[in-house]
């Protein structure tokens, strides 16, 4: 029988072809690689010219200063996307990027000097707080539920200001007169002799960037035109009411210190409307701590809750209505629950140790939740 030459493979030249393949597949290989080594290096240079391109300045000559107003309960991508309309960042969607991988979640409400020629982390920076765009601005942060004493403490701390000369500022009865004249919310109520500190609720608590030389009546006078913006948006609505603004502020301090929740300060100012529509006294401690000038956290005297004076709504013989001013300075939340209060047949409310508040209809209802919050031992100490 004959043999099938075409068939007939020797060993050698076998495994020669089998030599050729690894050759071929090894080489194959290294051609993927440096393939994939070379996509890698465009994807990495794409990514550092983006970087690049988002933390460069807009336009490094223009050296021109720019206000940029951060508001209360402005979010991040919201400021992030005026930034980029105003020309102040680059590209809005890249940037957004670049604060979430960095884990910036929050910018400081205030009024800022911005330049198109900052790079991006420089302007990032003055709106966290990290730096200030000049050597001499710097950030103040007012609390909300503090007084006007805490608060000439903080500028005087901050400035080369006594606490007696920002106090003494904020009574002077020109400049008090001035700001009458120019704010309409402002009226001849923070003249009255018997206030304690005129301006008094009428100052929003925020954080401020100033310049280290601005006097004691721009500092004063730029949280008052905050508190401006914040009643304009419900001028109207204000307006349309039988309330004042100095009894609203009044009420929204009052809520300020009382409740926490958004909730709970609608249902406490609620419950001090209805208090006031039958002629009962407010009854409310923070009016007798302010009255006798205590902190909240001292404890009050049987002399104290009846020490009357135009503030204090505790005693029987006391203030009958509203407290002559506010006092405290207050949040947007305050001023929203006073004016917007939850329609309520609630008379009475009573705080537990955590400042959760519990609130009733009735006199025994009221004495009910305290003999609960005694037994529950939630009972403030």
């Amino acid at each position: 029988m004959k043999k099938n030459k075409k068939n007939n493979i020797s060993e050698e030249d076998f495994f020669s072809k089998l030599d050729n393949v690894e050759k071929k597949a090894t080489s194959s290989i290294k051609t993927i690689s440096i393939i994939f080594v070379v996509i890698l290096f465009l994807i990495l240079l794409a990514i550092g010219g983006l970087y690049t391109y988002i933390v460069m300045p807009v336009n490094i000559e223009d050296e021109s200063k720019v206000t940029f107003v951060v508001n209360q309960g402005d979010t991040v991508y919201g400021v992030i996307d005026r930034l980029s309309k105003e020309h102040l960042v680059k590209n809005a969607k890249l940037v957004k990027l670049y604060v979430k991988y960095n884990g910036i979640n929050n910018f400081y409400a205030g009024e800022y000097e911005l330049s198109k020629s900052y790079p991006l982390d420089m302007t990032l920076g003055i709106l966290t707080g990290i730096t200030n765009a000049k050597q001499d601005t710097l950030n103040i942060q007012f609390v909300e539920g503090k007084r006007i004493p805490y608060y000439a403490k903080v500028i005087a701390n901050k400035f080369d200001y006594s606490e007696e000369e920002v106090i003494n500022t904020m009574n002077d009865k020109e400049f008090l007169n001035e700001l009458v004249n120019k704010y309409w919310f402002i009226t001849d109520d923070i003249l009255n002799e018997n206030l304690y500190y005129p301006l008094e609720g009428y100052l929003f608590p925020d954080t401020y960037q100033f310049n280290k030389d601005t006097s004691i009546k721009d500092i004063i006078e730029t949280m008052i035109k905050k508190m401006d913006s914040v009643l304009s948006e419900y001028k109207q609505e204000i307006e349309g009411s039988s309330r004042s603004v100095h009894s609203l502020l009044t009420v929204a301090s009052m809520v300020e210190l009382e409740a926490v929740s958004a909730e709970d300060r609608a249902l406490t100012a609620g419950v001090f409307y209805n208090r006031l529509e039958k002629g009962w006294t407010l009854g409310s401690d923070v009016t007798t701590y302010y009255d006798v000038k205590k902190d909240l956290v001292e404890g009050l005297t049987y002399k104290d809750l009846n020490t009357c004076n135009g503030y204090n709504t505790r005693g029987s013989s006391c203030q009958k209505g509203l407290p002559i001013g506010p006092i405290a300075c207050v949040s947007k939340s305050s001023i929203l629950a006073a004016i917007r209060p939850t329609e309520t047949k609630y008379m009475y409310f009573v705080a537990d140790k955590n400042n959760k508040l519990y609130f009733a209809e009735t006199q025994s209802g009221h004495d009910q939740n305290i003999r609960d919050l005694k037994s529950k031992n939630l009972w403030p100490e």
